[in-house]
């Protein structure tokens, strides 16, 4: 019997030739049946992908043995066999988009220069012990933000990743440089670039927490220092940890709370908005098909 999954990862090492590993990926896949997105760079690799538990078990151990990957955290989820209509592996400059390539340094190891990684317990640690000294920084794109984040978080008003450099260029965050501060994001890819971008403007005390969002949600669900859902980037758009889950945001239209996107009618533009029910199906609205370009890291 078809048990059907999801994972997440994200894996930086040097890629000598992104092309050749994006056809040995898309290869894998397509033999194993597996549909999602897979993002190639000559820093490493960034994937979600669904399929039956058993294919995905012999994906990631074909993955591991990679030069460099063997260290990956594949994050799993629960699926429901059509999370992703298809399967795209496509080679980029960045394996997430900052816009900041040549800035970038990575071994074996990882990421050269990023921020330190703490465990969810030891972010608690923290937290205890520093107190409301620590500040924690959303990572993630400002509508991911309204139905989920860490308490008295910092949300960067930021419509894309590429938008994090000139925010920082800016000026607007230079009064936390020697305030402690943890990046989070969905699994951790996107604060592993973010924490090295945030140290090398001058940030002195930067932490990511191992395995992000997702990982820190697995173990203390809603009674933690999260709130909300997880903004996810398949068809199923959120998910939660818990059976008392804060609803967080409302709905653009009525104000009723809701944590469900949709895409608007074409006739007013398609922008993703966040809607009850009965306001998507008065106004023609769609749910969202996940976009290629977006992988939730």
């Amino acid at each position: 019997m078809a048990i059907p999954k999801v994972i997440l990862y994200y894996g930086f090492a040097p890629v000598a030739d992104p092309v050749a590993l994006r056809l040995w990926q898309y290869d894998l896949c397509e033999l194993l049946g597996l549909t999602g997105r897979i993002i190639i760079s000559e820093h490493g690799i960034n994937g979600t992908l669904g399929g039956d538990i058993d294919d995905l078990k012999r994906y990631i151990r074909k993955t591991k043995a990679y030069p460099g990957f063997n260290k990956i955290d594949f994050k799993w989820s629960e699926g429901t066999g059509h999370d992703f209509p298809k399967l795209t592996v496509r080679v980029r400059d960045e394996v997430v988009s900052f816009g900041a390539p040549n800035e970038l340094k990575v071994d074996e190891g990882g990421i050269i220069g990023g921020g330190v990684h703490l465990s969810p317990t030891e972010v608690h640690d923290l937290v205890e012990s520093r107190g409301d000294d620590v500040v924690f920084f959303d990572g993630r794109n400002a509508y991911e933000a309204r139905v989920g984040k860490f308490r008295n978080a910092i949300v960067p008003d930021v419509e894309t990743t590429r938008d994090f450099v000139a925010e920082f260029d800016s000026g607007k965050y230079d009064h936390l440089k020697s305030k402690p501060i943890v990046t989070y994001c969905t699994g951790g890819i996107r604060c592993e670039v973010l924490s090295a971008v945030m140290k090398s403007r001058g940030f002195e005390e930067v932490y990511q927490i191992q395995g992000g969002i997702v990982r820190y949600g697995e173990q203390f669900g809603d009674d933690g220092l999260w709130e909300g859902s997880l903004y996810i980037f398949d068809n199923r758009m959120s998910m939660d940890f818990s059976d008392h889950t804060k609803v967080l945001s409302t709905c653009d239209d009525c104000g009723v709370p809701t944590k469900d996107f949709y895409n608007r009618h074409e006739s007013q533009g398609r922008k993703l908005a966040l809607l009850c029910s009965k306001c998507a199906t008065s106004s023609g609205a769609t749910k969202p098909i996940t976009a290629d370009e977006e992988i939730a890291g």
